[in-house]
């Protein structure tokens, strides 16, 4: 079967939980059928959080890689599709950590796109009634951090891996004092079933419009 390793991240920002690791521990534990499925939890720290992927990969060897984090005020699972070589963080992380127009990897590439069927992914999390959009930016703090060396460990380090990264909203916990949308977590853990078994299960990306205007 197919190895796939998912990830997600310690809370942030102040929060208590994160629906990115809440929903991986979730889909591990009712794991799709097709697939060998592994976890490893990020923190959310510059360097370190790559320092963890690595040790994850080496440990389990995945053919696919699905890194997970909190989007908070998205109101849907999106799928990302490019990793910029850029770390430009607006509030520290949890080492205190501030890097400003630092890249991720010096001398790297600019920007990396995920290897996996991005659109077919959204498809599928759309067909099994949950929301899914495409999405053109992780941002520029510690998701897009690992998100990019995701991909340059495959580039470089680990040839075929194939990788890419998925954003969660808040947990409905979260946004009980603020109104922004939120997902439930079991929600978020089924939109990643469908993917982790959507990636594993094609190279092709399905051709549909997915680009946006601005």
């Amino acid at each position: 079967m197919p190895r796939v390793l998912l990830t997600g991240f310690e809370p942030f920002g102040g929060e208590a939980v994160n629906p990115s690791w809440q929903a991986v521990q979730a889909a591990a534990e009712h794991p799709p059928q097709g697939v060998e499925l592994s976890t490893a939890r990020l923190p959310c720290v510059f360097g370190a959080a790559l320092d963890a992927l690595r040790a994850a990969v080496a440990a389990t060897r995945p053919d696919v890689v699905l890194c997970v984090g909190q989007a908070g005020g998205r109101p849907d699972v999106t799928v990302e599709r490019i990793a910029v070589n850029l770390d430009d963080a607006r509030i520290p992380d949890n080492a205190g950590a501030q890097p400003l127009d630092e890249p991720v990897v010096p001398g790297g590439p600019a920007a990396y796109f995920a290897t996996l069927p991005v659109k077919a992914c959204v498809a599928a999390v759309r067909e099994a009634g949950l929301p899914a959009s495409l999405s053109h930016t992780a941002g520029t703090f510690v998701c897009n951090h690992v998100f990019y060396g995701l991909m340059h460990l495959g580039a470089t380090e680990h040839p075929g891996l194939r990788g890419g990264f998925v954003h969660v909203p808040y947990a409905p916990e979260q946004v009980t004092d603020r109104a922004l949308p939120s997902l439930p977590v079991a929600a978020a853990a089924e939109a990643l079933r469908v993917i982790a078994i959507t990636a594993a299960g094609r190279d092709q990306d399905i051709r549909v419009a997915g680009g946006i205007t601005h």
